[in-house]
């Protein structure tokens, strides 16, 4: 799992592969519009469904919260 969140966060945003500071959203790693395509990709690649509640910037601030994100759902 995690080599695959890993391969659509290289496709969407390289830099988020090693940024580490506190929010990627704040500090214009990526935009929303980012988040969009790799909340798709997710969606598709895992047959998972993450409801808007889930596109936050707590969820996107970085690659852990990403890969924890999509772990739970997978668990669900």
């Amino acid at each position: 799992m995690e080599e695959k969140v890993l391969e659509i966060l290289e496709e969407y945003c390289e830099e988020a592969l090693t940024y580490e500071g506190d929010n990627m959203m704040e500090e214009g790693i990526i935009d929303s519009f980012t988040v969009i395509n790799i909340v798709s990709e997710l969606e598709d690649a895992f047959d998972i469904e993450i409801d808007a509640k889930y596109v936050v910037a707590e969820n996107f601030k970085n690659k852990e919260a990403i890969l924890e994100l999509v772990g739970r759902l997978l668990e669900d």
